[in-house]
């Protein structure tokens, strides 16, 4: 009978870092806000296109383009640019929605993790 190989420990898995736990946290509040935003910018028949359509216009972006196992694989640049253009958006959401402290807090901590996780896919 073969052995159960213990998920934990095998050499082959590459393990979670707290890196990539907090670029999913900021990718989740990103998807929050602009969902936020959406729900309470717009009218009622917009806000439902708003609200449910730019969170999943972000999703389907960071899905081709910025996951881990994404389906396009661009130039570190080039992939850099495409995620500061979405935390750019996320802050003009928070802005617009008269929170500028909460878009300014977004920025920083979106940036300085993407500034991190560039410099580890350069290395």
């Amino acid at each position: 009978m073969p052995e159960a190989v213990d998920a934990v420990s095998d050499p082959n898995r590459p393990g979670i870092t707290p890196l990539e736990i907090i670029r999913t946290i900021v990718l989740i509040v990103a998807l929050a806000s602009l969902a936020l935003w959406g729900f309470t910018m717009w009218p009622f028949p917009w806000g439902l296109v708003f609200g449910i359509g730019t969170p999943a216009v972000v999703l389907l972006i960071w899905a081709l383009f910025l996951s881990p196992r994404s389906m396009l694989r661009l130039h570190p640049f080039i992939r850099a640019i495409v995620e500061l253009l979405i935390y750019a958006g996320v802050t003009l959401a928070w802005w617009t929605m008269g929170q500028a402290w909460a878009g300014i807090a977004f920025a920083v901590v979106a940036v300085a993790c993407g500034l991190v996780t560039g410099r580890r896919n350069l290395q």
